[in-house]
């Protein structure tokens, strides 16, 4: 049987970070920031889960949004493309 490494605090601080921006935590996430920087993890690093978050936030909100406006409207809900979701401003992949 293999034994698991369990993930580096650094990892999972990153994670509740951008969780808890996704999901509009009203914490905002302000305690993993503090953590991540006594961790020595560097602001754009920070930085980039931040946008990440809160742009698949943002993207979600879009999108249902669209689905209830469609709904609304009485056209059919259309799942447009084929990607999972769209890079962030800056271009930095979300998936």
């Amino acid at each position: 049987m293999s034994e698991t490494i369990p993930l580096h605090s650094s990892i999972v601080a990153l994670v509740s970070l951008a969780a808890g921006i996704a999901a509009k935590h009203p914490s905002m996430g302000l305690c993993q920031v503090q953590r991540l920087r006594s961790l020595g993890v560097s602001e754009d690093h920070i930085q980039t889960a931040v946008e990440i978050a809160r742009h698949i936030r943002d993207e979600a909100a879009q999108k249902l949004d669209t689905a209830f406006d469609e709904q609304f409207s009485g056209a059919p809900v259309v799942e447009a493309g084929g990607a999972c979701c769209t890079p962030t401003a800056s271009g930095q992949a979300c998936c």
